[in-house]
């Protein structure tokens, strides 16, 4: 008779540890392809979070900083004309921020250009892919505080 492993399921902590070194992997080669393309990694994010536009406002809360560094962040990808500033329709206060043509492409290239990423999520096989889809969106976003 042969013994058989048992297998104790990763803990909470574990998993914790598991998905901060994931991300931790995943941010340097964000940050590194985002410089290649002359941005730094909050610049890179915000043109990622105004493929829809979005108020300033909003953007602040989604990049999670000051709503006074966003007009930094967003002067930035309007100089290198990446992004556009507008107006909203009905309260002319408000101001719009959404994505250009050139920063779609900029935002493409820099996708592409983290291959270490890439790379690792193209080595999963298709169900495999499926279902960290899944886990990922069980867990994510992590619900609030209380």
């Amino acid at each position: 008779m042969g013994t058989t492993a048992t297998t104790t399921a990763p803990s909470a902590a574990d998993l914790m540890e598991a998905v901060a070194a994931v991300g931790a992997a995943y941010f340097q080669d964000f940050a590194a392809a985002a410089a290649g393309h002359g941005l730094s990694p909050s610049q890179a994010k915000a043109l990622k979070a105004v493929q829809e536009p979005v108020p300033m406002r909003a953007l602040a809360g989604r990049l999670g900083c000051d709503a006074s560094n966003v007009t930094g962040i967003v002067d930035r990808l309007e100089s290198l004309g990446l992004a556009h500033r507008e107006a909203a329709a009905g309260d002319r206060r408000v101001k719009i921020v959404g994505i250009t043509g050139q920063g779609r492409e900029v935002l493409d290239r820099i996708r592409a250009d983290m291959v270490r990423t890439r790379d690792a999520f193209a080595g999963l096989d298709p169900e495999q892919r499926t279902a960290l889809a899944d886990i990922c969106r069980r867990v994510l976003p992590v619900p609030a505080v209380r």
